[in-house]
């Protein structure tokens, strides 16, 4: 699973967002990474603030839950997603929960 790290805090997610979608939400995977679509165009921090808020509801966790380990000014990005296992990034991509 080279697109996700498991650590004691949750995982480390290798993410690729695609900003200006007609909707947001997880898309699967896209080679290393999970694919992000977000809606808001990458201007002034706003679609690294709606990925955060995508991710947290994708998972059930808090904003605060999700942290930028690098990426933050790219397409590609690594999150800390708290609380989050390895397990339930599987599941969520395979569409179980």
């Amino acid at each position: 699973m080279g697109y996700l790290t498991e650590t004691a805090e949750g995982v480390i997610l290798n993410v690729r967002a695609q900003p200006r979608s007609s909707k947001a939400g997880i898309d699967g995977l896209l080679g290393d990474a999970v694919k992000v679509r977000i809606k808001c165009a990458p201007v002034d921090g706003k679609a690294n603030k709606e990925l955060v808020e995508t991710l947290a509801d994708e998972f059930g966790i808090a904003k605060s839950s999700v942290v930028f380990k690098s990426g933050e000014t790219s397409k590609q990005k690594r999150l800390l997603l708290r609380g989050v296992s390895a397990a339930d990034v599987e599941r969520k991509l395979k569409g179980e929960i």
